[in-house]
């Protein structure tokens, strides 16, 4: 599974222009796949067969895009003016290199020497910031970079230290990875994949996918935010790396069935898969719209803890994402089997 998340989080797919991951999903499902949708929004439907059918409508979820930039303007010297598109800490993108297709750029603020005391004791704002693409003029950057281009974070994957993954759009690169992995080798019962667009915009995505396939159970998959950093106490660190898939019981979109709950965590502890909690209600996933389908959908999430989420270095651990495919996979066989319920 590394080598497919190592792929696709190397793909541009900031909300709105999610065509390069959704291409190579989309190649990779084709062969195996018994039915394949795209809708009007973006959204990627596939659908297989199992090893067998539960008489029920089963959906998996995990959102293609991520954060990222786009093209607002320019300075008269030749520089980008920009916008986030999702929520950014405009901290953590200073200096930072970033790409517009094959323009490469550099995130500039003016000079520490320049700023005044009161300057330097506010967070910068992102109007204050701009994008050094290389340009000589005005003119020479509106024609590498027209207005409304999308831009993404240029960082390289890279496994480090004791198990560690480095990368930026972990979120919710994992959750797709997962996906895909069991949509290959053949999932234990019929399900539908949805790798959905637009949710750091809104979960604008999953509420029409989740209309058109109508599910009777979803199971999202997600990266979480883990501060479980020396300077942050108790419940703040939300969760932690190392500590095993997260499984949240409530977010600031969704509470999540209870039943789904209760069965993910005794299906973690009975398959000896480690297994946490949110300790704080922060974030929200595509389930904030999905649970809210139609006459309503059960639904539950299956999270990796991810540090400096949203960043252009997200870092999460090995371990807890295979984690998150093996009890995803464990759910599927337990769907197939005859006595589970919610």
């Amino acid at each position: 599974m590394m080598e497919v998340l190592q792929k696709l989080c190397s793909l541009p797919g900031p909300s709105g222009c999610e065509d390069a991951v959704r291409d190579y999903i989309r190649a990779q499902a084709e062969p195996v796949a018994d039915e394949i949708r795209e809708d009007s929004i973006g959204n990627l439907m596939v659908f297989r067969k199992g090893k067998k059918s539960c008489g029920k409508t089963i959906m998996l979820a995990a959102h293609m895009d991520e954060v990222g930039i786009i093209c607002k303007g320019y300075t008269e010297d030749g520089c980008v003016k920009f916008g986030f598109v999702g929520g950014v800490d405009p901290r953590v993108v200073i200096g930072r290199r970033v790409l517009f297709g094959d323009v490469r750029g550099v995130v500039g603020i003016k000079a520490v020497h320049l700023t005044t005391r009161e300057e330097r004791r506010t967070m910068p704002k992102t109007k204050n910031l701009y994008i050094d693409i290389g340009a000589s003029d005005k003119k020479s950057a509106e024609k590498r970079v027209p207005l409304g281009t999308y831009g993404v974070f240029d960082s390289d994957c890279v496994p480090f230290g004791d198990g560690l993954f480095k990368a930026k759009a972990i979120d919710d690169r994992v959750g797709c990875a997962v996906m895909l992995t069991l949509l290959l080798e053949q999932p234990a019962v019929d399900t539908w994949f949805v790798f959905s667009v637009q949710e750091e915009v809104g979960l604008r995505g999953a509420r029409c996918a989740a209309f058109d396939l109508n599910p009777d159970i979803c199971l999202v998959l997600e990266g979480t935010t883990a501060a479980d950093l020396a300077e942050v106490d108790g419940a703040k660190q939300v969760c932690g790396l190392r500590r095993g898939v997260v499984i949240p019981f409530m977010d600031r979109a969704t509470i999540y069935h209870q039943g789904m709950f209760e069965t993910l965590r005794r299906l973690a502890e009975e398959s000896g898969i480690p297994w946490q909690t949110k300790h704080r209600v922060a974030g929200g996933t595509d389930a904030g719209r999905i649970h809210l389908t139609r006459d309503g959908v059960i639904t539950g999430a299956l999270a990796a803890p991810v540090r400096y989420i949203h960043s252009p270095s997200c870092v999460a651990a090995i371990d807890d994402m295979n984690g998150m495919l093996a009890l995803s996979r464990r759910f599927l066989e337990y769907m197939g089997e005859d006595h589970h319920e919610f």
